[in-house]
């Protein structure tokens, strides 16, 4: 179980006296944080979900908290910060930061159909409509600067021909423009596990803490890399089409977007595969991240700049 901080009933209880959501009913802890401590919480008034932040840090905590807070206002199905009696979003239990945000009904898929991809694409549109109006800003912890960055440090760990593709790759981006795309609070890791779907609906978008300032068509790009993206290791174009199309619908996409998009593809994969090497390799001391098999987005990759002018095109 990923529970890295324990919390007692008794612990719970004192705590909730900051909220006016009556008395505690049951406390579970959810085995599926992978960087945070994570519980079921129950209270006579609802059920909500208890995060103990073991790696962010109070001071990084609004932008999420408050982002999270903009959608749900706005109609996304999203988690609901919930404030204490303080009127705000975030306290401190055990010795680190932490929150409680509404439970929502549903459960991830694994095997997504072209139907449920659009539908995944039109609520991440959604995303991007109501952020437009979100003030706060967040660079992206891992992006261009930091994959440029923490490049040499990792070419150690790998074969020659790995090195290679990740230093072509690296350079391949940084001769590419994007700052000029449309821009805005993205999601940065929009992957099945993060959306929960209800009755053949999307229910909720949870895990926002990768959220930052981006383009807007890297996150839809995050997100085709892992929902359409086929056993073989090739994206789907059925699937491709349905999400992307969704998105089209709510949100459509610039021409600049279009002439970028094989650019993104490729840096969403990029961004994904260094990550994966840096938490394998180089995970800093104490740091409770799970390493995942970086082969996975190097394979990918490989296999759109292989398949560069066959890739599914946006609409």
């Amino acid at each position: 179980m990923s529970v890295f901080t324990t919390v007692t009933v008794d612990q719970l209880q004192h705590w909730l006296k900051n909220y006016a959501l009556g008395t505690l009913v049951d406390l579970k802890g959810i085995a599926a944080g992978i960087e945070n401590t994570n519980y079921f919480v129950t209270t006579t008034q609802g059920r909500y979900v208890l995060t103990l932040f073991e790696k962010l840090t109070a001071r990084e905590l609004p932008f999420y908290l408050n982002l999270m807070a903009h959608l749900a206002c706005a109609g996304v199905p999203c988690p609901a910060p919930v404030a204490n009696l303080g009127n705000t979003y975030l306290g401190e239990l055990n010795g680190k930061p932490a929150s409680l945000v509404t439970r929502l009904d549903g459960a991830d898929i694994s095997q997504p159909t072209a139907t449920d991809c659009a539908k995944v694409g039109e609520v991440l549109a959604r995303i991007h409509v109501a952020g437009q109006s979100y003030a706060a800003q967040m660079d992206n912890p891992r992006g261009p600067d930091w994959w440029r960055s923490i490049a040499p440090a990792i070419v150690p760990f790998l074969s020659a021909d790995g090195a290679k593709l990740l230093r072509d790759e690296v350079a391949w981006q940084d001769a590419r423009a994007t700052n000029a795309l449309p821009r805005g609070a993205i999601h940065a890791d929009l992957f099945r596990d993060n959306v929960l779907f209800y009755k053949d609906n999307v229910a909720g978008v949870i895990d926002f803490y990768f959220a930052c300032t981006g383009a807007l068509l890297y996150d839809v790009a995050i997100t085709v890399n892992d929902w359409c993206l086929q056993d073989d290791g090739q994206l789907d174009p059925g699937r491709a089409a349905a999400l992307l199309t969704g998105y089209h619908a709510v949100r459509p996409f610039t021409v600049a977007e279009r002439d970028a998009w094989t650019t993104l593809l490729r840096a969403g994969a990029l961004r994904f595969w260094v990550s994966r090497l840096y938490d394998l390799h180089l995970p800093r001391a104490g740091e409770l991240t799970h390493a995942k098999d970086p082969a996975h987005f190097q394979r990918l990759l490989r296999t759109h700049i292989a398949n560069q002018h066959a890739l599914p095109q946006l609409p």
